[in-house]
């Protein structure tokens, strides 16, 4: 009897590798803003009304997750769209901002 060889099934969509470093990046960054944007809402919340605000600060961050992924099918997609990144990162600043001139 020969060598027993196996045919794995090949997957294409599921599990592909991005394109270069770039979209690692990109992925990277779109996980830290969106954990750094979520905990704002949080304080946000807490700042302008106290403990209800942390309550709506996290149901705030929790829709905002939930906003993205409809936006970009899922929430840490493989290759996200440049505008996405821009759209994110000047969300981020005016929250930023927000929270410099409440404190």
């Amino acid at each position: 009897m020969g060598p027993v060889t196996y045919n794995m099934p090949q997957s294409t969509d599921s599990h592909s590798v991005a394109k270069g470093g770039g979209e690692d990046v990109k992925t990277f960054a779109t996980a830290a803003l969106l954990t750094f944007s979520a905990g704002m809402l949080v304080l946000i919340g807490t700042l302008l009304i106290g403990g209800f605000g942390t309550f709506l600060g996290i149901v705030a961050a929790v829709l905002g997750v939930v906003w993205w992924r409809s936006v970009n099918e899922k929430v840490f997609p493989r290759t996200l769209p440049n505008s996405s990144m821009i759209t994110l990162a000047v969300a981020t600043g005016v929250l930023g901002l927000l929270v410099v001139f409440l404190i």
